[in-house]
Protein backbone atom coordinates (compact mmCIF):
# COMPACT_ATOMS: atom_id res chain seq x y z
CA UNK A 1 0.00 0.00 0.00
CA UNK A 2 2.10 3.25 -1.07
CA UNK A 3 0.86 6.65 -2.57
CA UNK A 4 1.33 7.17 -6.36
CA UNK A 5 0.42 10.99 -7.33
CA UNK A 6 -0.21 9.63 -11.29
CA UNK A 7 -3.40 7.55 -9.34
CA UNK A 8 -4.88 10.96 -8.89
CA UNK A 9 -8.27 11.42 -11.14
CA UNK A 10 -9.37 15.09 -11.36
CA UNK A 11 -13.15 14.13 -12.21
CA UNK A 12 -13.11 12.64 -8.54
CA UNK A 13 -13.10 14.71 -5.06
CA UNK A 14 -12.69 13.55 -1.77
CA UNK A 15 -14.86 15.80 0.92
CA UNK A 16 -13.23 15.66 4.21
CA UNK A 17 -15.59 17.58 7.46
CA UNK A 18 -17.27 17.48 10.64
CA UNK A 19 -19.13 19.37 13.11
CA UNK A 20 -19.50 18.95 16.57
CA UNK A 21 -23.49 19.58 16.82
CA UNK A 22 -26.25 17.86 19.20
CA UNK A 23 -27.72 15.24 17.25
CA UNK A 24 -31.23 13.82 19.08
CA UNK A 25 -31.41 11.03 16.54
CA UNK A 26 -28.41 9.24 15.11
CA UNK A 27 -29.83 6.62 13.16
CA UNK A 28 -32.28 9.11 11.09
CA UNK A 29 -29.33 10.94 10.27
CA UNK A 30 -27.09 7.87 9.09
CA UNK A 31 -30.31 6.30 7.53
CA UNK A 32 -30.49 9.47 5.78
CA UNK A 33 -26.76 10.30 4.69
CA UNK A 34 -27.08 6.20 3.35
CA UNK A 35 -29.62 7.26 1.04
CA UNK A 36 -28.02 10.53 0.19
CA UNK A 37 -24.07 8.84 -0.52
CA UNK A 38 -26.20 6.00 -2.23
CA UNK A 39 -27.96 8.15 -4.55
CA UNK A 40 -24.47 9.88 -5.94
CA UNK A 41 -22.63 6.62 -5.46
CA UNK A 42 -20.26 7.62 -2.87
CA UNK A 43 -17.73 5.86 -1.16
CA UNK A 44 -16.34 6.81 2.04
CA UNK A 45 -16.01 6.35 5.74
CA UNK A 46 -19.56 8.43 7.67
CA UNK A 47 -19.55 8.72 11.75
CA UNK A 48 -22.56 9.97 13.24
CA UNK A 49 -23.10 10.44 17.18
CA UNK A 50 -25.11 12.36 19.56
CA UNK A 51 -22.08 15.10 19.59
CA UNK A 52 -22.04 15.32 15.17
CA UNK A 53 -20.35 14.17 12.57
CA UNK A 54 -17.28 13.80 10.92
CA UNK A 55 -17.15 12.75 7.34
CA UNK A 56 -14.68 11.28 4.57
CA UNK A 57 -16.33 10.56 1.05
CA UNK A 58 -15.30 10.12 -2.14
CA UNK A 59 -17.17 10.75 -5.47
CA UNK A 60 -17.67 12.36 -8.92
CA UNK A 61 -16.36 16.19 -8.16
CA UNK A 62 -19.68 17.82 -9.38
CA UNK A 63 -21.99 15.47 -7.22
CA UNK A 64 -19.62 15.86 -4.05
CA UNK A 65 -20.81 19.86 -4.75
CA UNK A 66 -24.40 19.06 -5.51
CA UNK A 67 -24.00 16.80 -2.35
CA UNK A 68 -22.85 19.88 -0.06
CA UNK A 69 -25.96 21.64 -1.01
CA UNK A 70 -28.32 19.28 0.10
CA UNK A 71 -26.32 18.94 3.30
CA UNK A 72 -26.98 22.02 4.13
CA UNK A 73 -30.05 22.40 3.85
CA UNK A 74 -30.42 20.72 7.59
CA UNK A 75 -29.64 24.40 9.47
CA UNK A 76 -27.47 21.84 11.67
CA UNK A 77 -25.05 21.11 9.36
CA UNK A 78 -24.20 24.64 8.04
CA UNK A 79 -20.94 26.96 8.71
CA UNK A 80 -19.40 23.47 8.05
CA UNK A 81 -15.25 24.28 6.78
CA UNK A 82 -15.28 21.22 3.75
CA UNK A 83 -11.79 19.87 2.79
CA UNK A 84 -11.30 19.58 -0.57
CA UNK A 85 -8.67 17.37 -2.15
CA UNK A 86 -8.28 15.26 -5.38
CA UNK A 87 -9.77 11.82 -5.48
CA UNK A 88 -8.90 8.87 -7.16
CA UNK A 89 -11.77 6.97 -7.62
CA UNK A 90 -11.43 4.50 -5.61
CA UNK A 91 -9.78 5.85 -2.78
CA UNK A 92 -11.97 4.05 -0.61
CA UNK A 93 -13.72 0.17 -1.22
CA UNK A 94 -16.88 0.76 -0.35
CA UNK A 95 -19.49 3.18 1.97
CA UNK A 96 -19.67 2.48 5.86
CA UNK A 97 -21.98 4.95 7.75
CA UNK A 98 -21.86 4.15 11.05
CA UNK A 99 -23.43 5.71 14.46
CA UNK A 100 -20.70 5.93 17.90
CA UNK A 101 -20.54 7.04 20.90
CA UNK A 102 -17.82 9.90 19.43
CA UNK A 103 -17.24 11.22 16.62
CA UNK A 104 -13.50 10.69 17.42
CA UNK A 105 -12.40 8.18 20.25
CA UNK A 106 -10.83 9.57 22.95
CA UNK A 107 -12.95 7.64 25.60
CA UNK A 108 -12.24 10.47 28.64
CA UNK A 109 -15.83 9.35 30.33
CA UNK A 110 -16.75 11.18 32.57
CA UNK A 111 -13.84 13.45 31.72
CA UNK A 112 -15.20 14.41 27.88
CA UNK A 113 -15.28 17.09 26.44
CA UNK A 114 -17.75 19.54 24.66
CA UNK A 115 -15.95 21.65 21.91
CA UNK A 116 -18.76 23.99 21.60
CA UNK A 117 -18.71 24.21 25.31
CA UNK A 118 -14.38 23.84 25.72
CA UNK A 119 -12.14 23.96 23.16
CA UNK A 120 -8.95 25.89 21.97
CA UNK A 121 -8.55 29.19 19.86
CA UNK A 122 -9.28 28.76 16.41
CA UNK A 123 -5.74 29.92 14.24
CA UNK A 124 -6.11 30.58 10.91
CA UNK A 125 -3.21 28.81 8.68
CA UNK A 126 -2.43 32.75 7.85
CA UNK A 127 -1.93 33.29 11.54
CA UNK A 128 -0.11 30.49 12.19
CA UNK A 129 2.55 31.29 9.42
CA UNK A 130 2.66 35.18 10.29
CA UNK A 131 3.67 33.32 13.93
CA UNK A 132 6.64 30.77 12.42
CA UNK A 133 7.88 33.80 10.21
CA UNK A 134 7.93 36.13 13.65
CA UNK A 135 9.61 33.31 15.36
CA UNK A 136 6.66 33.73 18.11
CA UNK A 137 7.45 32.10 21.23
CA UNK A 138 4.94 28.93 20.81
CA UNK A 139 4.75 25.13 20.65
CA UNK A 140 3.05 23.23 18.09
CA UNK A 141 1.53 19.71 19.59
CA UNK A 142 0.87 17.32 17.00
CA UNK A 143 -2.33 15.25 18.44
CA UNK A 144 -2.11 12.53 15.63
CA UNK A 145 -0.30 9.30 15.83
CA UNK A 146 2.77 8.34 15.71
CA UNK A 147 3.09 6.35 12.20
CA UNK A 148 1.65 9.57 10.83
CA UNK A 149 4.19 11.85 12.13
CA UNK A 150 7.12 9.50 10.58
CA UNK A 151 6.14 10.53 6.76
CA UNK A 152 5.34 14.22 7.96
CA UNK A 153 5.45 16.78 10.31
CA UNK A 154 5.88 20.48 11.21
CA UNK A 155 9.40 21.55 11.67
CA UNK A 156 10.11 21.41 15.37
CA UNK A 157 7.08 20.19 16.76
CA UNK A 158 6.17 18.05 19.47
CA UNK A 159 5.14 14.61 18.61
CA UNK A 160 3.79 12.26 21.69
CA UNK A 161 4.02 9.20 20.05
CA UNK A 162 0.95 7.66 20.82
CA UNK A 163 -0.46 4.38 19.32
CA UNK A 164 -4.20 5.43 18.90
CA UNK A 165 -5.90 9.25 20.03
CA UNK A 166 -7.09 7.79 22.97
CA UNK A 167 -3.78 7.45 24.02
CA UNK A 168 -3.56 11.48 24.81
CA UNK A 169 -4.10 11.19 28.54
CA UNK A 170 -0.87 9.51 28.87
CA UNK A 171 0.90 11.79 27.93
CA UNK A 172 -0.25 15.07 28.66
CA UNK A 173 1.93 14.98 31.91
CA UNK A 174 5.01 14.20 29.73
CA UNK A 175 3.85 18.13 28.28
CA UNK A 176 3.13 19.32 31.64
CA UNK A 177 6.04 22.23 31.71
CA UNK A 178 3.93 23.96 29.08
CA UNK A 179 1.15 24.62 30.83
CA UNK A 180 1.88 28.29 30.85
CA UNK A 181 3.58 28.79 27.50
CA UNK A 182 1.50 29.09 24.20
CA UNK A 183 0.60 26.05 22.80
CA UNK A 184 -1.02 25.12 18.99
CA UNK A 185 -2.31 21.90 18.70
CA UNK A 186 -2.71 20.22 14.93
CA UNK A 187 -4.31 17.45 13.48
CA UNK A 188 -5.44 16.23 9.97
CA UNK A 189 -8.62 18.07 9.38
CA UNK A 190 -9.03 19.93 12.87
CA UNK A 191 -11.66 17.19 14.35
CA UNK A 192 -9.05 15.16 16.83
CA UNK A 193 -8.12 19.21 17.72
CA UNK A 194 -11.25 20.01 18.96
CA UNK A 195 -11.47 17.53 21.68
CA UNK A 196 -7.81 17.50 22.27
CA UNK A 197 -7.06 21.24 22.80
CA UNK A 198 -10.31 21.26 24.67
CA UNK A 199 -8.72 18.48 27.21
CA UNK A 200 -5.46 20.51 27.71
CA UNK A 201 -7.50 23.48 28.96
CA UNK A 202 -9.07 21.19 31.52
CA UNK A 203 -5.67 20.09 32.44
CA UNK A 204 -4.16 23.37 33.09
CA UNK A 205 -3.14 24.63 30.00
CA UNK A 206 -3.81 28.36 29.91
CA UNK A 207 -2.95 29.40 26.48
CA UNK A 208 -4.18 26.84 23.81
CA UNK A 209 -5.12 27.13 20.01
CA UNK A 210 -5.78 24.88 17.59
CA UNK A 211 -4.62 25.40 13.37
CA UNK A 212 -8.22 25.53 11.91
CA UNK A 213 -9.13 23.45 9.17
CA UNK A 214 -6.21 21.33 9.95
CA UNK A 215 -2.99 20.46 8.38
CA UNK A 216 -4.37 20.03 4.85
CA UNK A 217 -5.43 23.13 5.11
CA UNK A 218 -1.94 24.59 6.07
CA UNK A 219 -0.43 22.87 3.20
CA UNK A 220 -2.62 24.01 0.89
CA UNK A 221 -1.52 27.37 1.71
CA UNK A 222 1.78 26.79 1.67
CA UNK A 223 3.25 23.96 0.61
CA UNK A 224 6.82 22.79 1.24
CA UNK A 225 7.46 25.25 4.13
CA UNK A 226 6.84 24.84 7.37
CA UNK A 227 5.03 21.25 7.41
CA UNK A 228 7.85 18.70 6.34
CA UNK A 229 7.01 15.66 4.26
CA UNK A 230 3.91 14.29 3.52
CA UNK A 231 0.15 14.24 5.40
CA UNK A 232 -1.11 10.89 5.90
CA UNK A 233 -4.41 10.36 5.33
CA UNK A 234 -6.96 7.36 5.67
CA UNK A 235 -7.45 6.09 2.67
CA UNK A 236 -5.80 4.23 -0.30
CA UNK A 237 -3.84 7.69 -1.06
CA UNK A 238 -1.76 7.25 1.84
CA UNK A 239 -0.28 10.24 1.88
CA UNK A 240 -0.60 13.87 0.04
CA UNK A 241 1.09 16.28 -0.45
CA UNK A 242 1.17 19.71 -3.02
CA UNK A 243 4.01 20.30 -5.56
CA UNK A 244 6.00 17.37 -4.40
CA UNK A 245 8.20 17.65 -7.40
CA UNK A 246 9.48 21.18 -5.78
CA UNK A 247 12.72 21.21 -5.05
CA UNK A 248 11.67 22.56 -1.45
CA UNK A 249 9.88 19.15 -1.29
CA UNK A 250 12.02 16.94 1.84
CA UNK A 251 10.84 13.01 2.45
CA UNK A 252 11.54 12.58 5.64
CA UNK A 253 10.35 9.36 6.37
CA UNK A 254 13.14 6.54 6.77
CA UNK A 255 12.94 2.77 5.77
CA UNK A 256 13.27 0.53 8.78
CA UNK A 257 15.29 -1.84 6.56
CA UNK A 258 17.89 -0.02 5.31
CA UNK A 259 17.42 3.84 7.36
CA UNK A 260 17.25 5.65 3.58
CA UNK A 261 14.80 8.29 2.80
CA UNK A 262 11.27 6.30 2.03
CA UNK A 263 7.93 6.98 1.62
CA UNK A 264 6.44 4.18 0.95
CA UNK A 265 4.40 2.72 3.37
CA UNK A 266 2.74 -1.25 3.70
CA UNK A 267 1.30 -3.75 5.92
CA UNK A 268 3.73 -6.50 7.23
CA UNK A 269 2.28 -9.52 5.23
CA UNK A 270 2.07 -12.08 8.45
CA UNK A 271 -1.19 -12.83 9.69
CA UNK A 272 -0.80 -12.20 13.07
CA UNK A 273 1.40 -8.82 12.61
CA UNK A 274 -0.15 -6.45 9.46
CA UNK A 275 2.06 -3.59 11.33
CA UNK A 276 2.04 -0.65 9.23
CA UNK A 277 5.50 0.50 8.19
CA UNK A 278 7.77 2.14 5.99
CA UNK A 279 10.20 -0.18 3.82
CA UNK A 280 11.76 1.61 0.59
CA UNK A 281 11.16 -0.28 -2.92
CA UNK A 282 14.58 -1.41 -2.94
CA UNK A 283 14.41 -3.17 -0.01
CA UNK A 284 10.91 -5.05 -0.89
CA UNK A 285 12.72 -6.08 -4.09
CA UNK A 286 15.78 -7.60 -1.83
CA UNK A 287 12.91 -9.23 0.08
CA UNK A 288 11.40 -10.80 -2.71
CA UNK A 289 8.59 -8.86 -3.27
CA UNK A 290 7.83 -9.22 0.20
CA UNK A 291 6.09 -7.33 2.60
CA UNK A 292 7.81 -8.28 6.03
CA UNK A 293 9.00 -6.75 9.38
CA UNK A 294 12.52 -6.11 8.77
CA UNK A 295 13.70 -7.65 12.33
CA UNK A 296 10.70 -8.78 14.78
CA UNK A 297 6.98 -9.05 13.78
CA UNK A 298 4.11 -7.43 16.88
CA UNK A 299 3.95 -11.05 17.82
CA UNK A 300 7.21 -11.73 17.33
CA UNK A 301 8.67 -9.07 19.48
CA UNK A 302 6.05 -9.60 22.12
CA UNK A 303 7.08 -13.04 22.53
CA UNK A 304 11.05 -11.64 22.27
CA UNK A 305 10.42 -9.32 25.37
CA UNK A 306 8.45 -12.00 27.43
CA UNK A 307 11.11 -14.15 27.19
CA UNK A 308 13.91 -11.44 27.84
CA UNK A 309 11.73 -10.28 31.17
Amino acid sequence: MHFMENMLNSEYQILLFYKYVRIDDPEAVMAWQRALCEKYGFKGRLIVAKEGINFTLEGKKMDTEKYIEELEKDPRFLNIHFKRSIGMGDAFPKLSIKVRPEIVSLHLGVCDVDPNETTGVHLKPEELHQWIKEKKDFYIIDMRNAYEHKVGHFAGSICPPMDNFRDLPKYVESISHLKDKVVVTVCTGGVRCEKASGFLITQGFNHVYQLDGGIVSYMEKYPNEDFLGKLYVFDRRVMMGFYTDDPKHQVIGVCESCGLPSENYVNCEEKDCHRHFIICKDCVTAAGGKHKCPEYCTVSRRQKELAEA
